[in-house]
């Protein structure tokens, strides 16, 4: 399926609105919710094709499922070592997540799978995760240049080890945290930076401990988890192409309700604020185990920022959204340190600027990340590469373009935020599809 979104230029966001369930914590709700003891009710459930795809592999593994209904889901849980064998290759559809933290979950099975995905997510690189779950004695195989399809050989005599991340990866961390749980002694990972956090807090919540000592996090294996509910919170990434569009568009004054505002990932909201945006988090709260807000962005005068390195992994998800409010900022925005973005669904460095340069942005890419000078744009036909995120960012681009803009190759939205078009539009987008 191909879909194209068409922008008018100009508008303003202004209402209340609720984006889906944060993804991340989808896809762990559903792997921990599958070995644990006893039935997991989950409300919130983001209901888009990279959750479903988690959702699916672990029915094909032998979970029982009910849902999605309305955000509604059931998992009946089978228990440490009730996964059984798959009849099938797994599809883990176009969902880097799913695939990396089942190396892991799958690592310490006493039976063998195969992991594939679609074309993009066999592009991008998995030995940064086969070759440290290698120091713990799983194997895994991948194809040609340490991408996908991967086959994992079950290991049952799994060993802990204590690893330092090279490199900050929520990915990296959750896969080997999740194969330390059939691992013999304990694992422990050691992170250069601070990462998304949700691996460890919903294995606390469904009862397994999970011991942190400032930027080092370890489990024991041999344990076993207690079914919960859980509560997702609307998306952070989601909810940052919102936050960006009320920043930079005159006349907007937007409420996003009930967002994850977990430390480990708000890092957005950090470096808007940096640049002058005109950000309130209101009704601060806990929900199940995470802390969420409503937040509420009104149009402000941004300002070409040096990003803090510091602040990179806390965001890195959301410097799509981010290129556009530094290609609308007063000055120069710099930004160095991601490397990371290069291996997303697209080379988001190049893919970004080459989007921002055809609607007449100064954007200059770098080994590991870009410099962008703000100031007026124009419209243009944009490609998305058929990266959810890109798409998302230079449709929220279009509230302060001269001309409307075209972006090609959008269906892969629906892989993070399904009815986004809509809801855009209820908020004052001006966006069609075709």
């Amino acid at each position: 399926m191909t879909v194209t979104y068409k922008l008018e230029a100009g508008g303003a966001l202004k209402g209340r609105l609720r984006v889906p369930g944060d993804k991340s914590i989808s896809h762990r709700s559903i792997m921990l919710g599958s070995i644990a003891e006893g039935v997991t009710q989950i409300g919130g459930f983001l209901e888009g094709e990279d959750a479903i795809a988690t959702m699916n592999v672990f029915r094909a593994l032998g979970v029982r499922i009910d849902g999605p209904n309305h955000g509604n889901v059931t998992v009946h849980g089978v228990g440490m070592r009730g996964l059984k064998a798959p009849g099938t290759i797994l599809d883990c559809g176009n969902s880097g997540t799913s695939m990396r933290l089942l190396c892991g979950l799958l690592a310490g099975q006493n039976f063998d799978c195969e992991l594939t995905g679609d074309a993009s997510l066999c592009r991008r690189p998995m030995k940064r995760v086969a070759e440290p779950l290698g120091k713990m004695r799983a194997e895994i195989v991948t194809a040609d240049g340490g991408r996908p399809p991967l086959k994992i050989m079950g290991i049952a005599n799994l060993h802990g080890i204590d690893y330092p991340l090279p490199i900050a990866s929520a990915q990296v961390k959750s896969a080997l945290l999740l194969a330390g749980l059939y691992a013999r002694g304990t694992t422990c990972v050691t992170e250069p930076a601070p990462t998304r956090d949700h691996t460890e807090r919903m294995l606390a919540a469904f009862g397994h401990p999970v011991e942190r000592n400032g930027s080092r996090v370890c489990v024991t294996g041999g344990g076993k988890l207690t079914a919960t509910k859980i509560e997702v919170p609307a998306d952070i990434s989601s909810a940052a192409f919102f936050m960006v569009g009320a920043s930079i568009a005159p006349g907007s004054d937007l409420t996003l309700e009930h967002v994850g505002v977990n430390p480990t990932r708000s890092g957005v909201i950090d470096i808007l604020r940096l640049m002058g945006a005109n950000i309130e988090l209101l009704n601060q709260r806990q929900a199940g185990g995470e802390p969420v807000a409503d937040i509420r962005v009104r149009h402000a005068e941004l300002k070409g920022i040096e990003i803090p390195v510091q602040l990179v992994p806390l965001a890195i998800d959301e410097f799509p959204a981010l290129f556009v409010a530094a290609a609308n900022a007063h000055g120069v925005t710099k930004l160095r340190g991601a490397v990371e973005l290069r291996v997303k669904e697209s080379d988001r460095i190049a893919v970004m600027a080459d989007g921002l340069q055809a609607l007449g942005v100064v954007a200059e890419p770098t080994a590991d990340g870009m410099r962008i000078v703000g100031g007026k744009y124009g419209g243009g036909t944009v490609a998305s590469h058929a990266d959810h995120r890109i798409a998302m960012a230079f449709a929220i681009a279009a509230l302060r373009a001269g001309a409307p803009i075209t972006i090609t190759d959008c269906a892969n939205v629906a892989t993070s935020f399904p009815g986004f078009v809509e809801l855009a539009r209820s908020a004052g987008l001006k966006i069609t599809t075709w």
